[in-house]
């Protein structure tokens, strides 16, 4: 993780030149717009009954309908985020004012995109549109923070939360995790993708239905506990009726029909989230839809439901600057025909298993009131040059109702887990097994079979224990402190040779060995150690790995040797050159060092401001006459950009100069990584 924020400074050099700062209201389009609904011809943005419905209801001030439809037609702005610390904009959050076609299609952009692409995979920046940054920025993330994000997939917001829980960069293992789920197995892996470009031992993603995600327990002070979260992301499935400006789909399919099958699994998911919630935590529900039954009916069902334990939290002024609507007190439930209704009582006999009752605003004027549902924020296209988007903020100040064990108003100290009797519409399951009957080994493995879940059978995670054979050599080689956390360390495998080794915080270790038959589990853990069985000669079998050199290096007291920066564009451009291609005083440091596995590191010198200000860890390999780095091609492209190499290439493979030797040097360079 720690690269991440040292190296923010050179990429809004990049980026001032090609864009605008995310929240900007910038309205110059440029040249690129021309020409921007070839391939769309055939979809006409109109829907009447879209226009009518949203008219009807107010949602946008009076005289600015027209401009709000004509927003909604134009394409979206591609935005970028920059990996960094935890406030956005502040410089860290970008948009071009281009659309994501003219970025791909444009040949006078082919050198940004191509910076855009291999910055996005090796994980220094997101494109993640506008609003979709506003929920992380919400929940107050701390490093000690327990999260879940519920509908993670496919995981920008997710990659944000990690992002903030990282903001001290000195601590390798904050205290906090993240947990990411989603439904859809084969999404579950776009979520790992996402989630893995961080390099973080702080997140778990998981396969669950968010309305019955099981609960889960740990070890806390000596005895078994129940995990509560301090913060959930509930950015839950929609109609996306607020991401027309990408989504173009939407003009033809959209209907009220889609809210109002919605609307219930909404609230499931809402519940099952809040249930979940610490006291005192916050929990941020989001939508890309503009329909209050999607919006603030659901959150006047969960304030209804939760008889005072929940309250919506004033985040006015969390965002200096963001321009929003405040939610909306009064809506009507509307039909795909077309037909209205103001009040449940309204409603046939004949619709009542389509159209809930939890639909319409409450009637209780003084109820409504003390809602303060004006708090909500509704994001609306024209305001910003952003997508539609609905947020809330919710606190939560005792336990819901239903987990109460003696049915008061008073806080329990747990909120209990069997035999609770969950209140009318709950969607709370019972949780099995018992915390007491959960195995104590070092192994989680894969989940019972009365779980409905489908997909690919995940390996086993297996923790190292105290006396494993493989790791006394490891630790004399690198000459581990003695506070590595070895107990953190897993492997894939029960059995034969371990390939890799993997590193998780002490926190998310504790709650994989408490949980293995109640969750299942698709991926966790950054990669510190691969086995190449070349070390074994030399004393070690496992050489570092780049996507965990962050973690470990805090650790490792040898087999470092410290780099400059032309050292830094020989090993990333050179295939395997010999040590005496390296500076007087890394070729020193290399010749004392046996065969093996080595860390090369470049420190920055404050009085050579030309070069990189902040550290850069590589992880190399020291062989008999050579030296080289295994770094990923994308991250090989990063840092010679870092040191000033030009790494754009046109479509004949020609630098901007016209020469290729260089770049065919690099390109063989970068190309180690995984060899």
């Amino acid at each position: 993780m720690g690269r991440k924020n040292r190296t923010r400074q050179r990429f809004q050099c990049d980026l001032k030149v090609n864009g605008t700062r995310a929240g900007s209201n910038s309205d110059s389009r440029g040249l690129f717009w021309q020409g921007w609904g070839a391939g769309y011809s055939e979809i006409i943005k109109e829907n009447k009954l879209f226009e009518h419905y949203y008219t009807e209801l107010k949602i946008v001030p009076e005289g600015e309908f027209e401009e709000f439809m004509e927003a909604m037609r134009e394409p979206l702005p591609a935005t970028i985020r920059i990996t960094g610390y935890k406030r956005y904009p502040d410089e860290l959050a970008w948009h071009t004012n281009l659309s994501r076609k003219i970025l791909r299609k444009s040949p006078l952009l082919e050198k940004f995109h191509q910076f855009l692409v291999s910055e996005t995979e090796s994980g220094n920046i997101s494109r993640q549109e506008a609003v979709s940054m506003i929920p992380p920025l919400l929940m107050k993330i701390e490093p000690q923070h327990k999260i879940l994000d519920m509908c993670a997939a496919p995981g920008s917001k997710t990659a944000q939360l990690i992002e903030m829980l990282h903001s001290d960069m000195d601590i390798p293992f904050p205290e906090g995790f993240v947990i990411a789920n989603d439904v859809d197995n084969k999404r579950c892996y776009l979520l790992v993708h996402q989630a893995k470009r961080l390099n973080s031992p702080c997140i778990m993603v998981v396969n669950h239905d968010a309305s019955s995600i099981p609960r889960l327990h740990f070890d806390q002070d000596g005895k078994k506990d129940i995990l509560f979260y301090d913060r959930i992301l509930c950015d839950v499935p929609c109609s996306g009726d607020g991401t027309m400006r990408k989504n173009i789909d939407v003009w033809k399919k959209w209907t009220t029909s889609n809210s109002i099958h919605l609307h219930g699994l909404q609230i499931r998911i809402a519940v099952r989230g809040v249930e979940q919630l610490a006291v005192g935590g916050r929990m941020v529900y989001s939508t890309c839809s503009l329909n209050p039954i999607e919006d603030e009916a659901v959150i006047a069902a969960l304030l209804e439901k939760s008889e005072g334990a929940l309250e919506l939290a004033d985040a006015s002024a969390d965002l200096p600057g963001l321009k929003y609507m405040p939610g909306i007190t009064s809506w009507k439930v509307m039909t795909k025909e077309g037909q209205w209704f103001s009040d449940w009582s309204e409603v046939p006999t004949s619709r009542h298993t389509q159209i809930r009752p939890t639909m319409f605003p409450p009637t209780d004027p003084e109820k409504l009131a003390n809602m303060k549902l004006e708090r909500c924020m509704r994001i609306l296209p024209h305001h910003q040059n952003t997508g539609g988007f609905f947020v809330a903020v919710l606190v939560k100040k005792a336990p819901m109702p239903w987990n109460r064990p003696d049915g008061s108003s008073a806080d329990a100290p747990v909120e209990a887990v069997e035999g609770e009797t969950p209140a009318e519409g709950n969607p709370s399951v019972p949780d099995t097994p018992d915390p007491s009957e959960v195995k104590k080994d070092h192994v989680c493995g894969s989940c019972p079979i009365k779980m409905k879940l489908f997909g690919f059978k995940e390996d086993p995670f297996v923790f190292l224990t105290e006396d494993d054979p493989i790791f006394p050599p490891i630790q004399a080689f690198y000459d581990l402190s003695p506070d590595f956390p070895k107990l953190n360390v897993l492997t894939r495998t029960r059995e034969g040779k371990k390939r890799n080794l993997y590193m998780v915080s002490k926190e998310l270790r504790n709650v994989l060995l408490n949980n293995s038959e109640r969750m299942k589990v698709i991926n966790t853990g950054v990669k510190v150690w691969s086995r190449n069985n070349d070390g074994e000669q030399f004393g070690c079998a496992f050489r570092l790995a780049q996507e965990g050199i962050y973690t470990l290096c805090p650790y490792i007291r040898a087999r470092i040797i410290n780099i400059s920066v032309e050292d830094v564009k020989v090993l990333l451009t050179q295939e395997n050159p010999f040590l005496s291609k390296l500076g007087d005083d890394a070729h020193t440091q290399a010749k004392k060092l046996e065969m093996g596995s080595i860390v090369l590191r470049y420190l920055p010198d404050p009085q050579d401001l030309d070069a990189p200000q902040c550290p850069i860890d590589l992880c190399g390999w020291r062989g008999k006459t050579s030296i080289r780095a295994f770094v990923s091609r994308n991250e090989c492209l990063h840092y010679l950009r870092m040191v000033g190499v030009e790494v754009f290439r046109d479509k004949q493979g020609k630098r901007n100069d016209g020469s290729t030797e260089t770049q065919e040097e690099m390109s063989k360079g970068c190309a180690l990584a995984q060899s």
